[in-house]
């Protein structure tokens, strides 16, 4: 059995991840740690998720030494600010720990980056370069063999598993960069409600129009640069991504569904569906559904995802799976 540890722990993804190590075979939970500042610290997590009542009842302890919580581990989950896990990750890696980042501390190799778009500048190079970018149906070679997984975020997430298979296999002309609309539930602002994020005063509407930190992120894996422009909904949970392609010419829609179909034939958490797909029928769920349509000389791809999850901890999960050779949905379905 892994002893398995989650830094930041009373989030939204931190929850979903306790849940997810009790329910996985081959993981005991070892600890659940906040920062030593937190009010959430000495409170049972279950008093603060309460769907965790009855199945983890742990107590969430306050990090204050951070070699002894690693000492008390094989896996570790950063369910925590950038900053924070550009600090801890190198620590724990120093002990042996597997380390799961959920934070973006580690996914972008791009001088200049974290100034820019996280305020702060990256200390670490060495680990830019050996870091694994989790996308796990695009990189399991990677994430078998690396000691530090960077999950991609949400938006990420959905919009380049619509838009890789098209671009590595030469159909897209990008001299039209993709445009990528994509509108995210509520919690993806996290926990602590803001006035811009309570769900009383969301209203539909644009944000961070040619700023979002996330552009870059996706433009920089997929060596393409694109038109991001993420939306904020008057719903809970999950993120639905429509995103506008050029296809080279003579590019068919049955072309088109070979390359999907070949891209993720046998990927079990991403599914192609007829038409668009529904929100509804993500939530909930580590799965990542994605239909299309073809009109001419242009595609236009949905995806939806649910973003706690396939965009958060269900994808940490699934790449831990995949580093460690267990079944792919394990503790997800």
């Amino acid at each position: 059995m892994l002893k398995t540890t989650i830094i930041g722990a009373t989030g939204y993804t931190g929850a979903e991840l306790a849940l997810m190590v009790y329910k996985h075979p081959e993981l005991t939970l070892a600890g659940l740690y906040v920062s030593a500042n937190s009010a959430d610290a000495g409170k049972p997590i279950s008093s603060l998720h309460g769907k965790l009542a009855g199945l983890v009842d742990d107590k969430v302890q306050p990090l204050t030494n951070i070699a002894e919580v690693a000492q008390q581990a094989d896996v570790i989950f950063l369910a925590t600010a950038h900053e924070v896990s550009h600090d801890l990750a190198p620590e724990l890696l120093k002990h042996g720990c597997q380390v799961f980042d959920l934070s973006c501390a580690f996914r972008v190799k791009k001088q200049g980056f974290y100034p820019e778009f996280y305020g702060f500048e990256h200390q670490h190079e060495s680990l830019l370069d050996s870091a694994a970018y989790g996308l796990a149906e695009w990189a399991v070679t990677d994430i078998k063999q690396s000691q530090l997984i960077a999950v991609p975020g949400c938006y990420p997430t959905a919009s380049q598993l619509a838009i890789k298979p098209l671009l590595d296999a030469g159909l897209i002309d990008t001299h039209q960069w993709p445009v990528i609309n994509a509108t995210s539930g509520a919690t993806g602002a996290g926990r602590k409600a803001t006035l811009n994020n309570s769900f009383c005063e969301v209203s539909l509407q644009a944000y961070g129009i040619f700023s979002h930190r996330h552009q870059p992120e996706i433009a920089s894996h997929l060596g393409c640069d694109v038109i991001f422009t993420p939306h904020l909904g008057n719903f809970k949970r999950g993120i639905f991504a429509t995103i506008t392609m050029k296809l080279k010419a003579g590019i068919t829609d049955e072309q088109v569904a070979q390359v999907y179909q070949a891209a993720y034939q046998d990927k079990l958490a991403v599914r192609l569906v007829e038409g668009v797909p529904k929100l509804q029928n993500v939530q909930f769920t580590p799965f990542c559904d994605i239909g299309w349509k073809v009109q001419g000389e242009h595609i236009i791809t949905c995806a939806a995802i649910d973003n706690l999850l396939k965009g958060a901890s269900s994808q940490a999960m699934q790449c831990l799976n995949i580093h460690y050779g267990f079944p792919e949905l394990t503790a997800l379905i």
